[in-house]
């Protein structure tokens, strides 16, 4: 009788054991880690209409200000041999295809990446670019200078009456990198020497250009398309200008948000999931109206009125992967252009 017991304890018990690791791997199943550099003020309302569409469970880490960007990426490269993310959300192409380069992501083709030019994807399938943000002038709307070009900064009648932000960080460096790529190193340099011989002003951020043009302390500055948007809609002076948009014009430069899928990543289904997820027209509609009015790269995505059409734009024809090597190689000059 004690031994007829103990087996149906035992029997019992090992039910509970299966009941529970089954419970583990359905709760498992359901869930997506993604690493985000995206402001989250503008992906994590994204990130929780995946949650609630899917009943897929967001799990999400983000990153700071602080960190400029750097952080997720850095802790995904950390953990290349103990991978803890599935998905990698970059505000901008050039660290996803540092990943790339380091052996953390490995290529996948979504079905929801048809219709977004190869322009805007690594030719090896390991990022895909989305929702973009575009370099533009913005200009005080009293001013008399309206520049059709970013050759306006080496323009004599705008000495000491332009900014720009400083060019060691964020998306101002990917611009001058683009400038080196595009024109070759000798005409980037006159360039950037002529624009300071001609007294332009230093900003900390894109965001403190558009607060001097907004307020008249310049007449125009080269800022992300969000903060210019941004200005408009507070109600200030100002007028967008998509620079050097001649047939054959250097273009602007397009800064798309880029997703990738991790190297052995826990969930990667569901991973795969939240890519397709993030390229599809319905994300791109919902970033265009919120306040960082991004620019869709599918066609045919309603937008507000403040922005163009990816299709109405002369962008400029470089090669994130060329940008991001051209960055590192041109600290150097920018550190001594702006004196540090």
């Amino acid at each position: 009788m004690q031994r007829i017991m103990r087996r149906r304890i035992g029997f019992f018990a090992i039910l509970a054991l299966v009941a529970i690791l089954t419970s583990c791997r359905a709760t498992s199943s359901k869930t997506v880690v993604v690493y985000v550099s995206e402001d989250q003020v503008f992906s994590e309302p994204i990130l929780q209409d995946f949650e609630r569409d899917t009943g897929i469970a967001m799990k999400s880490v983000f990153d700071t200000e602080e960190s400029k960007s750097t952080g997720v990426m850095n802790r995904l490269i950390a953990e290349k041999d103990n991978p803890q993310a599935d998905v990698y959300w970059a505000n901008e192409p050039v660290r996803a295809d540092a990943l790339k380069q380091r052996g953390v992501s490995i290529p996948y083709v979504s079905p929801s990446a048809d219709g977004i030019a190869n322009q805007f994807k690594d030719p090896d399938h390991y990022w895909t670019g989305f929702s973009a943000r575009a370099r533009l002038l913005l200009v005080n709307a009293k001013s008399t200078i309206k520049p059709a070009s970013v050759m306006a900064y080496t323009d004599p009648s705008a000495k000491g009456r332009a900014a720009i932000a400083n060019p060691l960080f964020g998306t101002t460096t990917a611009y001058v990198a683009a400038l080196f790529t595009i024109w070759g190193d000798e005409r980037a340099r006159n360039f950037m020497n002529e624009m300071k011989n001609d007294g332009v002003k230093i900003t900390t951020s894109n965001g403190e250009s558009a607060d001097f043009v907004a307020n008249g302390q310049v007449d125009f500055a080269l800022v992300d398309s969000d903060d210019a948007v941004n200005r408009k809609k507070q109600g200030k002076s100002v007028e967008m200008i998509y620079p050097d948009q001649d047939p054959n014009g250097l273009g602007v430069l397009i800064l798309p948000n880029a997703v990738a899928l991790i190297k052995g990543g826990p969930h990667a289904e569901n991973g795969r999931q939240l890519i397709d997820y993030l390229l599809s027209k319905s994300t791109e509609r919902k970033l265009a109206f919120a306040d960082c009015a991004q620019i869709p790269l599918h066609s045919g995505v309603d937008i507000p009125p403040e922005i163009r059409r990816i299709e109405e734009i002369t962008t400029m024809r470089v090669g994130y992967a060329d940008l991001a090597r051209k960055m590192e190689e041109i600290q150097p000059f920018l550190k001594e252009w702006a004196g540090q």
